[in-house]
């Protein structure tokens, strides 16, 4: 690797912006590995992106924008920090969301796919954690393959590829979060307000250790299939995380707003979700959530708003109304 490179010269490659100047000076405090992380080798590229679920136009990119400390010095220098935070936090219960920024414009593909290449080269540390932990293969490769699910669709969004969501894959490539089927479930602490939680009448403490909740793009949510989910995470957890005692789950989501139940029947598979859960008070704005995760669009028009399902009818109608979705929060009982 370059040795003429620090973080100076890497802030000033990136470009001036305040959030390039923040996570590269924590990068430089993290260093880079002991042993400079490699890359899988082209042989090994394409099983490793197919059990990870990519397809094939973004696995030809993956391929395209691999680097190199030789070819690419600052890319190179970014990418042995950045897996050497994921590994010094591995299975870190209390570690923090990772705020890390998509990279200029100007570097292209190879700017968009960086973190794609950043989560290729910590999978064998991901997995020898799981190993240690006796967690099944399968559960290991299912949880991972969310990878090439998320690649997809930032490739519907934007008409190209990359990927846009590395904060979300905090959790999975350092063993915090894992696929149980319809639903995935990840280790965690309560962090609503006391307040909240009081006015609620929860069972719990903010502190408390508790699964988060996330429904990904794979499927109907119907009722049987998330209670096969919920049986599954709590044998789970049970089995490989005894000493951290999960008793309740908590979901933070669009997918919770009560006037949903305006618009849908009693027995559709949202509604029936949602009141599994006891709902906090209080919430955040959700119409551009709605707009993301529903349409797979950034910042619409109402204009512009598909009206195919009853779902997407349900909300335009709701926005025309001049109303707004929210995001809400609530916990269930393992």
């Amino acid at each position: 690797m370059n040795a003429k490179l620090d973080a100076a010269t890497i802030v000033a490659w990136l470009g001036s912006g305040e959030e390039y100047t923040t996570w590269v000076e924590e990068l430089d405090r993290v260093g880079p590995p002991e042993v400079e992380v490699q890359l899988p080798s082209l042989s090994e590229l394409d099983g490793l992106l197919d059990r990870l679920a990519v397809r094939p136009d973004d696995a030809a990119e993956i391929r395209a924008t691999r680097i190199s400390a030789e070819t690419d010095p600052e890319l190179w220098w970014l990418l042995q920090r950045c897996h050497q935070m994921l590994v010094a936090s591995m299975g870190d219960l209390d570690a923090s969301w990772l705020r890390w920024p998509n990279l200029p414009a100007e570097l292209g593909a190879k700017g968009r796919f960086f973190y794609v290449h950043v989560f290729l080269a910590t999978v064998p540390a991901v997995l020898r954690y799981h190993e240690k932990r006796g967690i099944p293969e399968d559960v290991s490769w299912a949880t991972l393959a969310d990878l090439g699910r998320q690649i997809a669709i930032y490739r519907r969004i934007h008409g190209r590829g990359g990927l846009d969501v590395q904060f979300w894959f905090s959790l999975h490539f350092r063993g915090l979060i894992y696929d149980m089927g319809r639903l995935q479930f990840n280790r965690g602490r309560i962090t609503f307000d006391e307040d909240a939680i009081k006015a609620s009448g929860a069972p719990f403490r903010k502190g408390d250790t508790a699964l988060g909740v996330h429904i990904p793009e794979s499927g109907p949510m119907t009722p049987e299939a998330c209670d096969e989910s919920f049986r599954r995470a709590k044998e789970f957890y049970d089995r490989y995380f005894p000493e951290e005692r999960y008793r309740y789950a908590v979901c933070t989501s669009w997918l919770l707003d009560p006037q949903l139940a305006e618009y849908l029947p009693e027995d559709s598979n949202i509604v029936r979700f949602q009141r599994r859960f006891h709902l906090i008070p209080g919430g955040r704005d959700g119409d551009k959530d709605v707009f993301q995760f529903v349409f797979r669009m950034i910042d619409p028009t109402i204009d512009q708003l598909p009206r195919r399902t009853t779902l997407e009818r349900a909300i335009v109608a709701h926005l025309e109304a001049g109303r707004h979705w929210q995001v809400r929060s609530g916990w269930v009982a393992l």
